[in-house]
């Protein structure tokens, strides 16, 4: 499973909206399309929401969620809360070697 870390700067004072958007609409949307989803995390005093989305096909999966009709009809769409979004493609280290710098 490939996953994607995925942070937003939410637009001040509208993370309360964000969350239940999130929670409501973004959530079990991704569940269903069979997206593992680890997260998230907040943090209120930077405005910041943080999570992981992972999928066997990532690029693929990430491409039918945003093209598809259920995605479509999340209106307003939600991501108008965010000021900000920053992607990375993450790996877990497998091997405790890893993590002691074995890499």
């Amino acid at each position: 499973m490939r996953f994607q870390l995925r942070m937003y700067r939410v637009k001040p004072g509208e993370m309360g909206e964000w969350l239940r958007e999130w929670r409501e609409g973004v959530l079990p949307l991704r569940r269903a399309q069979g997206f593992s989803v680890v997260g998230p995390w907040v943090g209120r005093d930077e405005d910041l929401f943080v999570w992981l989305v992972g999928h066997e096909d990532l690029e693929a999966a990430n491409d039918a969620y945003y093209a598809s009709p259920e995605r479509q009809a999340l209106d307003p769409d939600p991501a108008r809360h965010l000021q900000k979004t920053e992607t990375w493609i993450v790996e877990p280290l497998e091997r405790a070697s890893q993590i002691e710098g074995d890499a």
